[in-house]
């Protein structure tokens, strides 16, 4: 990603902070306190009773820089409402009081903020002196509304020491920063207390960063060691108080794909909301396991090509010396899953293990050892004998291509053999005692949706299918598809699932190597040149050494890769296949590096969601319909006070983080609401019966 690397700081405009009159009357006050939420809500009734109503939306203010666009990104993935200004924009809506609040709600009679949070590119994205840096000033003074500053730079008028103060300015790349107390006890209770700066390249500088000492009014949430006058730690994030307006001061460069971002997004968020706002997020890991009991063909280093599975010319689909798991690895596989704490999903073809089994004697160990560990595993149905179930294909070329008939129709798997295949599977695990839930399917290579070049649409008898034998969720590749979609006219959905650079079809990590070098190699330099016509694609600088280039190259990277999707609130699946459980047993180490990188990077509180597939689906589906209703103005949220009200269209389930001690209101009573996560509670939720708004009620401080 060498495109969204920072290479240099935008530095923000050199001015100290604007005089801000401290005159304010009592009633303001009141307010500016009552608005406040979290660690600061009002406790006195005089404070409820002039509480206003404040939106559950945030103010967006972007210059096109990449820090604004993180944090953008965390809004939008997590499923927060916000309104993005775009300051290149010359018809851009100014910011006056009008814009930004009004004197009285109709619903509620109470004065009304229209945003709960405002993010800035830095402190004076306005100009320290306009009108509508002011007017914004005072909105955050009236209302109690947090601001954070997305990327500045380390001086006074941002509560820190200038740098050259017994701070330090400089590239951040390999640099270990430190959550402090305060942070670990606010917003970033969810982290362990170290974070470490990428550092992909030593050639590019990937992040660069201001660190101050703070001032007062300054609490520091991370910071670093530095030399100089006196040594000790100066700040990179942390929060400024000052006349009655508080600010999340960031001082380090950053985009949404960096892990340091990324780990800090969550807290940011909930910074911004005082803990309270729309949206939730998890960090999710499942691995699919595709092609268990079935062998995968072997790539070939001289031919650059997997004979047997018609990907070399005059391929007769009779590969020799496949890779195919032993018990041995079976075992290995429950133990590891016990020693992890991370639990597999065995992606099986049952009928592919007993064509095995006939064909070598009528015993298969590895087919009694992973039964024998069924309740070890979840399984997912993955058709019987792993047929491709799209047009009918036609290997005389390669790459194949669907077969048609005498008119020139495309010739399809018909709605029996497909039914068949995923009912035959089905009904073998319930005859060897294995727990299947018959809604959640993989086909064979993502077989009858649409394949891209040869196949552009779903083969027309898969929906009917799907119908047929209850299924619900069918995998698709994300790298092909990554929104969920419905199959054809049917009730079945698809769930996108993440290809692992740990390829099917190598059982060695010199293999793994081969192939890769083959892919990500120039022509010049032996190589496929793929990486030279795919603009998705950066070519090796040179081929990897094959006896360390999977350990050295590969495995940081697909771990760095697949990391990045578990910070990113991204449910969908990784899958490989059991040939990466076999020989070698690749697998293990990029599992290994992702599990311990994470388990070093977030506090118990935080631990990593492991869903099924159902879970996944329903969990993209459920998004699909709320981003929706957000984008359609349909959702109504507001808070006043200690009392959330969200009111969101009939069947639509309402995505709500919330405190510890948060509580949903019933027809008669309240319970406790949602589930802990990562020091806060949150939950899909609805209104309870003859209810139509969802009504939570905030613990008081």
């Amino acid at each position: 990603m060498d495109s969204d690397r920072i290479r240099t700081p935008r530095t923000a405009p050199c001015t100290a902070r604007t005089a801000r009159t401290a005159s304010r009357t009592g009633r303001i006050a009141v307010l500016a306190a009552a608005a406040l939420l979290a660690t600061v809500v009002p406790s006195a009734q005089a404070a409820a009773e002039t509480a206003p109503r404040v939106d559950l939306t945030v103010l967006v203010v972007d210059d096109g820089g990449s820090a604004v666009g993180a944090i953008t990104a965390e809004l939008r993935g997590s499923g927060v409402p916000y309104r993005r200004i775009d300051l290149n924009d010359p018809n851009r809506p100014v910011l006056d009081a009008a814009f930004l609040s009004d004197p009285s709600d109709s619903a509620t009679g109470r004065p009304r903020a229209k945003y709960q949070g405002v993010v800035l590119p830095h402190e004076s994205a306005f100009g320290p002196d306009s009108a509508e840096q002011t007017a914004l000033q005072a909105y955050e003074r009236t209302f109690g509304i947090p601001q954070v500053d997305a990327y500045t730079w380390a001086h006074p008028g941002v509560g820190l020491d200038y740098t050259d103060q017994g701070g330090w300015s400089g590239v951040l790349d390999g640099t270990t920063a430190g959550v402090t107390a305060a942070g670990r006890a606010g917003p970033f209770r969810y982290l362990a207390g170290s974070l470490a700066f990428e550092d992909n390249d030593p050639a590019i500088a990937e992040s660069y960063g201001y660190a101050g000492r703070p001032r007062t009014g300054y609490t520091s949430y991370l910071d670093v060691p530095v030399d100089g006058d006196g040594g000790g730690r100066a700040s990179l994030v942390g929060e400024y108080a000052a006349d009655g307006r508080r600010e999340l001061v960031v001082t380090f460069a950053y985009n949404q794909y960096q892990r340091q971002f990324r780990a800090l997004a969550r807290g940011i968020v909930d910074w911004l909301t005082q803990g309270v706002h729309l949206g939730r997020s998890r960090n999710y890991l499942s691995v699919h396991v595709d092609d268990v009991f079935a062998p995968d063909a072997r790539w070939d280093p001289a031919l650059n090509c997997t004979p047997g599975d018609f990907d070399c010319v005059g391929d007769d689909g009779e590969g020799a010396n496949p890779i195919r798991m032993t018990a041995a690895d079976a075992q290995y596989a429950a133990a590891w899953q016990k020693s992890s704490g991370f639990t597999l999903d065995m992606v099986y073809n049952g009928g592919q293990g007993e064509q095995w089994k006939a064909e070598h004697g009528g015993t298969d160990p590895l087919t009694d050892r992973l039964v024998a560990d069924r309740a070890q595993y979840r399984w997912i149905n993955h058709t019987y004998t792993h047929p491709f179930l799209g047009c009918v294909q036609d290997n005389t070329v390669v790459p194949w291509r669907c077969a048609t008939d005498s008119a020139g129709n495309t010739l399809w798997t018909s709605r029996s053999e497909l039914s068949g295949q995923i009912r035959n599977n089905h009904d073998w695990a319930v005859g060897k005692g294995i727990s299947v839930d018959r809604s959640e399917l993989v086909t064979g290579e993502h077989s009858g949706l649409r394949t891209l070049p040869q196949q552009p649409a779903d083969n027309p008898n898969l929906a009917g299918a799907l119908a047929d034998n209850g299924v619900k969720w069918t995998a698709s590749d994300n790298s092909r598809e990554p929104e969920q979609r419905a199959v054809g006219t049917g009730a079945a959905k698809t769930v996108p699932r993440h290809p692992m650079n740990v390829y099917y079809n190598v059982g060695t990590a010199a293999e793994m190597t081969d192939e890769y070098n083959w892919i990500y190699t120039s022509r010049a330099d032996g190589g496929s040149g793929i990486c030279e016509s795919n603009p998705a694609s950066t070519c090796l600088p040179a081929p990897l050494p094959t006896a360390t280039g999977y350990a050295g190259h590969i495995v940081p990277q697909e771990a760095r890769t697949a990391l990045s999707h578990v910070l990113g609130n991204d449910p969908r699946p990784h899958y490989v296949h059991q040939s990466n459980l076999a020989e070698e047993r690749l697998l293990y180490p990029v599992l290994d590096r992702v599990l311990a990188d994470y388990r070093a990077l977030f506090a118990a509180n935080a631990p990593l969601v492991n869903p099924a597939q159902k879970d996944v689906g329903t969990e993209l589906d459920r998004r699909a319909a709320w981003d929706r209703a957000v984008a359609a103005g349909k959702v109504t949220a507001y808070r006043v006070g200690t009392t959330v009200t969200v009111k969101a269209p009939s069947g639509v389930a309402v995505p709500v983080t919330a405190p510890e001690g948060t509580r949903k209101r019933l027809l008669l009573g309240t319970t406790a609401f949602g589930t802990p996560y990562a020091g806060t509670r949150s939950a899909w939720t609805t209104p309870e019966p003859l209810q139509t708004t969802v009504t939570l009620t905030l613990p008081t401080a």
